[in-house]
Parts: C-alpha cells; sequence; structure tokens
C-alpha cells in the first residue's frame, strides 16, 4: 500500500502547473493526502478519476484546506478535532479503515515573532488528544505538513533557526511528547542518520541551495512500524514549495 502527502502551496496553482496529474499517475497511490489546498469544495472544477474525495475547507477563502483521495471507501470520514474553540480553517481530515485510521492534517504556523505560538501549543495538545483517543481503537498514520523540524540535522542552519516558527523550543517538545505518547517519526526511524528535506523557503531560492526544513512526515503508531516497508521523501518532484512525503507499508 502506498500512501503519500503533499503541502500543494494552492490546489488550483499547483494543478496549473501541471504538476500533480503527472505525479498521481506515475506513484498511484491508494491514498494522497493534500494541505494548503486554498479553496473551496465548490471551487474545485476537475475530478480525481479512481478517487473517492474528501475536503476541509476554511471559512476564509484562499486559506488553508486540506485534502484526500482514496482508491478504498473509509468506514467513516470525519473532519476537525475535539473542541469549540478551534477557529474553521480545514486542518484534520481523519477517515477510518478496517485496520487503521488515516488523519491528514495542516498543523498551525506559529507566525513570524511566534505570534500564533499559544494557539499552537493549545491546537497540539487537542491534536494529541486526537491522535491517542484513535490509537485505543486501532493504529494510526498521521500524515500532512506538521509544521515542526524536530531536531537539528531536520533543517539547514539550525543555529540561527533556533526561537523561529517550527523550530522554537516548544513546538519541538510538543513533537517529542508526541512520540513518547505511542507513535513514531516513520522516515527518521528508517534513516537515522539521513538528510533530506521537505520545504523550501522561496523568499531566499532556498531549494537552489537545498536550504530546507523536514516539516513534513509520516507519523505512525509504534506497532504498526513492522509494517512499514520504507517511509519517502519526494525531494526532486516541483510544482510547491514542499515536496511530497510518502509511506509504503507491507
Amino acid at each position: 500500500m502506498k500512501l503519500i502527502s503533499w503541502n500543494v502551496n494552492g490546489l488550483r496553482a499547483v494543478m496549473s502547473k501541471g504538476f500533480l496529474i503527472p505525479f498521481l499517475n506515475q506513484e498511484q497511490p491508494d491514498i494522497m493526502a493534500f494541505q494548503e489546498t486554498k479553496m473551496q469544495e465548490e471551487q474545485l472544477d476537475f475530478q480525481f478519476d479512481g478517487y473517492f474525495r474528501y475536503m476541509n475547507s476554511a471559512e476564509k477563502k484562499g486559506y488553508s484546506g486540506t485534502m484526500v483521495l482514496t482508491k478504498e471507501k473509509p468506514l467513516s470520514v470525519t473532519y476537525d478535532i475535539e473542541g469549540d474553540d478551534h477557529p474553521k480553517e480545514g486542518r484534520v481530515i481523519t477517515l477510518e479503515y478496517e485496520d487503521f485510521y488515516f488523519v491528514c492534517a495542516y498543523v498551525p504556523n506559529s507566525k513570524d515573532g511566534l505570534k500564533r505560538l499559544d494557539y499552537r501549543m493549545h491546537w497540539e495538545d487537542d491534536l494529541r488528544a486526537h491522535l491517542e483517543r484513535l490509537d485505543q481503537k486501532k493504529p494510526v498514520i498521521y500524515t500532512g505538513d506538521l509544521n515542526v523540524a524536530h531536531n537539528e540535522i531536520d533543517l539547514k542552519n539550525p543555529d540561527e533557526n533556533h526561537f523561529s516558527a517550527g523550530f522554537s523550543d516548544q513546538e519541538r517538545e510538543k513533537f517529542t511528547r508526541l512520540l513518547a505518547s505511542g507513535f513514531a517519526d516513520s522516515f527518521r526511524e528508517l534513516y537515522p542518520e539521513e538528510v533530506k528535506y521537505s520545504w523550501w523557503s522561496y523568499r531566499t531560492r532556498a531549494r537552489e541551495r537545498n536550504a530546507g526544513w523536514r516539516i513534513d512526515y509520516f507519523v505512525v503508531s509504534n506497532r504498526l512500524m513492522e509494517r512499514v516497508e520504507d517511509s519517502l521523501i519526494y525531494n526532486e518532484v516541483m510544482g510547491s514549495d514542499h515536496c511530497p512525503v510518502g509511506l509504503i507499508l507491507k
């Protein structure tokens, strides 16, 4: 089984650039998750043949949003996470299958100056509680743009970015706590020393210099790691400031 996740930084943009459909046709994922779709469902004027489609759009147009394509119809689909104090930003879709849950998420950015860090910390706690509840029933696959580089190996310039959004001590600690609650970072489990990135800033032409960050993940329940055949970063795939990441299950 092949699962892929991609922050496309605008679904219509990556479609118009001609990158998405050839990638889908080549890889033929069983499940494909998207973040930062930046569109409402009624604006989607193209079909993805062979897939069921589920979208969660932000109330604010042109902002955030997630989508999942799946060849197998899930047993159930839910949107967002528990808690009535979260703005409707279209950040989470949870699909239930026979032997696992699949959770696609676009984690809130803490913003320059960590202006949204307090909310990010609250969101992380509620998201972890959501994953733990699911994990009590069956294993979980959690994927998406998680907006954190966990360790220094996960970004090009850790010293310069120690207090930057995505590499603050607080954000990294939340990810550590998630892993400690029964989950594994599949890529780092398989490749403890490999340096590979999934996001590069447009501002500094960072991709040309490979000055990137690894902030896109497949996190799985510990007991699911025995089924993980490979965890992939498609850093040659263009079309967004992020590249896709993948998971191969036995």
